[in-house]
């Protein structure tokens, strides 16, 4: 006896395996490429990624400190004296 698979339980599993597929396809693509949010009201220090409308999260950004650069008094390579 030959059997239909194609009945409307095995349908909407299916039709429900693939809503599922894109939906982790959108948020996979979201989380590689977030789109940058501007927040005036957290300053310059923050910056802030929303992904797809609903999700923004926000991180701290860490600034350089100022350098202390070290002046040598000798020359890296003295001349020879002749």
């Amino acid at each position: 006896m030959a059997r239909n698979w194609w009945t409307a339980k095995n349908l909407v599993f299916v039709a429900a395996i693939v809503s599922l597929a894109c939906v982790a396809a959108v948020f996979a693509v979201g989380l590689a490429h977030p789109e940058p949010v501007s927040s005036a009201a957290l300053g310059p220090d923050w910056q802030c990624s929303r992904l797809a409308f609903v999700w923004t999260t926000c991180t701290r950004l860490t600034r350089a400190g100022a350098a202390s650069v070290r002046v040598v008094r000798e020359p890296a390579c003295p001349r020879g004296r002749s």
